[in-house]
């Protein structure tokens, strides 16, 4: 889940009034100002629920901003209808390169995963963000015109 590290963050820096939910919590009727989904465990498309409430939102408030990181990454490809793909080894470590494909400026970043984006299929509207340097695979993308974008990585 959710490291503690991140709700600090926001609560005591950014000064955000945070409200944390299970994974399957149907948060589509409720207000808010924007939408962070956090890193998880597992094959991200067991996760059909909060897909769901994921394109619910994105169909009903386009100018809402929406983040996610890691398994948050992944769902939010998936409701934009990206595909996901089981790695063979997934990336772990605190070393993994990542190439910014806006500037081609390359970070050092922290991964966990065994799954990761195939930005061969991202629809209409979004682009790849980053790549990972040792195998190509996706770290991150955003859409073109709404507020919406996702990291593999743990950019904390």
């Amino acid at each position: 889940g959710m490291k503690h590290n991140i709700a600090r963050f926001f609560v005591h820096h950014m000064r955000v009034n945070l409200k944390i939910v299970p994974w399957d919590y149907d948060f589509t009727g409720e207000e808010f100002d924007g939408l962070f989904i956090s890193n998880g465990p597992g094959n991200p498309e067991k996760c059909a629920k909060t897909i769901e409430h994921l394109r619910r939102v994105m169909e009903q408030r386009p100018n809402l901003p929406i983040f996610g990181i890691c398994l948050g990454h992944q769902l939010l490809s998936l409701a934009a209808g990206a595909k996901t793909y089981k790695m063979k080894f997934g990336n772990r470590g605190v070393n993994q390169p990542c190439i910014d494909l806006r500037t081609g400026r390359c970070y050092i970043t922290s991964q966990n995963h065994g799954f990761a984006v195939d930005d061969t299929c991202l629809p209409e509207g979004w682009t790849p963000l980053f790549t990972n340097a040792n195998d190509g695979s996706n770290e991150g993308i955003a859409h073109s015109v709404r507020p919406w974008l996702s990291v593999q990585f743990h950019p904390e």
